[in-house]
């Protein structure tokens, strides 16, 4: 479960560095939230379906069982492209409210990819928990 959580907030931590800098060099502004979205989406999916198989087949090496690869791999997959979304929206938001994003942008972000990690993870398995046993 850690590993979920770790990695979503390690990869939200990645984009919100990013994107806090370009908006302190004036390389963006809020305006181009559209745009910013879109690519770190397409790069949340690229990292979770990457980290997803790994840990996935690492279930399924312990356990045994496809069904665990499964929740696992899922859950990380979901927890990437939550940290990549919300890497990018908290920044964005807190200057478009005119909140300096470097002060508070990656205590939200961690406490969110924490709890969304472990909610995807303990959900799917409740969800499946029949074909998991």
């Amino acid at each position: 479960m850690p590993i979920i959580a770790g990695q979503g907030g390690n990869a939200g931590i990645q984009t919100i560095t990013i994107v806090v800098r370009s908006l302190a060099l004036g390389e963006i502004e809020p305006r181009d939230a559209n745009r910013i979205l879109n690519k770190e989406i397409m790069l949340g999916v690229i990292r979770g379906v990457l980290f997803g198989l790994i840990v996935g087949i690492a279930a399924f090496l312990w356990k045994g069982e496809w069904g665990w690869g499964f929740v696992v791999g899922t859950a990380m997959l979901l927890n990437m492209l939550v940290a990549g979304l919300l890497g990018t929206v908290i920044p964005l938001g807190m200057k478009a409210f005119r909140l300096d994003p470097a002060i508070a942008s990656g205590v939200f972000l961690t406490t969110f990819t924490d709890m969304l990690g472990f909610l995807f993870l303990l959900g799917l398995a409740t969800l499946l928990i029949g074909q998991l046993t």
